[in-house]
């Protein structure tokens, strides 16, 4: 867009095709300068892509830390059952002694009953409360299961979105690493090309100058040897003939030295609407990396947000 109206008005403003010819070579250097930028910023892309390759092996890590605590709750979980049916046996069992205690000291103790019947009042609802935390306990312990179970499924499934993203942003990365290198490629041969022709065009250009100075030295002396054909004109009609004869040489060399000028003007002006393409599909690849750097930096919050969360839900673990 505007560089390339820029360059067009800059080459407008020139008079030779010297100075165009150079202010092209500047032109030139400038974009492989930028190019060269291109390939830097490239070199960046692809280590943002490592650190995120090892973000994500970090994660699965932290995951399989995860399935281990959960593994330790669940035993924990039947180490408890396992305590209360202890419990629950050794409060039968001390209910049997209480009543063959009471058995036996009915007879002799009868004064005491009361006593007794109190005492297995009280033992009866300390079981009962027991029970009753026992129950409490195990329902509490089954609902940080289950939520738990739910977190994990989360993480998985934001574990495979994360993966496909991965895959979308290498296939992407790919595809523009194979454009960037067919883009260089085909830069090298059109800038070989066009080295080449700017050479050629530059020695041609030589050539019809030297050419142009010894058609007009030719011509001053035609026009002396006319000069002295117009003195002489009335001594030899062969004379006349012959001048006439380098004359029409002379002008056919005139009009094939235009055709030449005009094709190598043709050329340069090819080799120019060559350099804007070049400068054009420059500026698309720079969008293009653009592009990338703005998925890249929605990869990396979306890294930070899996990383906060991960984080919370080892705090909501270990509470």
């Amino acid at each position: 867009g505007k560089e390339i109206t820029l360059l067009m008005q800059t080459l407008n403003t020139l008079s030779t095709p010297e100075e165009k010819l150079a202010a092209l070579c500047k032109k030139y250097a400038e974009l492989l300068e930028e190019h060269r930028n291109s390939q830097k910023q490239m070199k960046i892309l692809q280590k943002k892509q490592t650190q995120l390759v090892q973000e994500k092996d970090h994660l699965q890590s932290e995951h399989s830390k995860a399935i281990l605590a959960r593994s330790k709750l669940e035993s924990l979980c039947r180490e408890l059952q396992r305590h209360n049916r202890t419990l629950k046996e050794e409060g039968v069992q001390r209910a049997r002694e209480e009543e063959e205690k009471r058995k036996e000291v009915t007879s002799h103790f009868q004064v005491t009953l009361n006593d007794i019947q109190l005492q297995m009042e009280q033992h009866n609802e300390r079981n009962s409360k027991l029970r009753q935390e026992n129950m409490e306990l195990a329902e509490r312990l089954k609902k940080l299961i289950e939520q738990y179970e739910l977190r994990e499924e989360h993480i998985d499934k934001v574990f495979k979105h994360k993966d496909l993203q991965q895959q979308l942003v290498d296939a992407k990365l790919q595809q523009a690493q194979e454009m960037l290198k067919e883009a260089e490629e085909r830069h090298q041969r059109e800038k070989d090309f066009l080295l080449k022709e700017a050479v050629e065009s530059q020695r041609m250009c030589e050539l019809m100058k030297q050419q142009e100075t010894h058609l007009k030295q030719q011509l001053a002396l035609y026009t002396e040897k006319f000069e002295e054909f117009q003195n002489t004109l009335s001594k030899s009609s062969e004379v006349f003939t012959t001048f006439k004869q380098e004359m029409e040489k002379m002008t056919k060399k005139i009009k094939k030295l235009e055709k030449e000028t005009t094709m190598y003007r043709s050329r340069w002006e090819s080799s120019n609407k060559a350099l804007l393409e070049m400068a054009e599909e420059k500026t698309l690849r720079d969008k293009e990396l653009e592009g990338l750097q703005v998925k890249i930096q929605r990869l990396e919050k979306l890294c930070r947000a899996l990383q906060t969360e991960r984080n919370d839900l080892n705090k909501k673990v270990q509470d």
